[in-house]
């Protein structure tokens, strides 16, 4: 793998996914600290990809997020679940596609310029809620299946016994 990281701006996504996925697996070969593997990937997709804001929310206490690692401007410290869309996709463990942030109830604004949102959800090998992956762009429109598949595959690392 080469000591920077790729731009994947013009790959097809499904096909910029696996390349991540790829270098990701190498970066991570032998890690198992959830923190460095959160921001590794984070610097990873944020840089291939050129999102406005990439990064974690991770699960503290009782149904509260707690902001990073991330790539990005300033993101909120805090989220309860249920609030917006990382507190959503935390409180029903699901992912969340968001077209048009502005339309979405509750949206919480940490970046103005944010226009559209993927959150995936972060299980460990138990099941239990880690954390949130959180991707945002400054197109309307920005995630679509393939996101969603490849992010999906991506957080799966994290499942595995360690």
């Amino acid at each position: 793998m080469s000591e920077t990281i790729e731009d994947l701006r013009s790959f097809p996504r499904a096909e910029a996914y696996a390349v991540i996925n790829r270098n990701v697996d190498a970066l991570l070969d032998g890690i198992s600290d959830e923190i460095a593997s959160m921001a590794t990937i984070a610097a990873v997709l944020h840089h291939s990809l050129g999102f406005l804001w990439t990064g974690f929310y991770r699960v503290i206490g009782r149904e509260m997020l707690l902001v990073g690692p991330y790539q990005g401007s300033l993101g909120c410290i805090e989220i309860k679940f249920g609030r917006g869309v990382c507190g959503t996709s935390a409180a029903e463990k699901r992912t969340i596609v968001v077209d048009d942030v502005e339309k979405f109830p509750g949206h919480i604004s940490c970046d103005a310029r944010s226009r559209s949102e993927i959150v995936v959800p972060v299980t460990d090998a138990s099941g239990a809620l880690i954390a949130v992956l959180d991707i945002d762009s400054e197109e309307v429109g920005s995630f679509g299946d393939d996101d969603k598949i490849g992010l999906e595959r991506l957080v799966e690392r994290f499942r595995r016994p360690r």
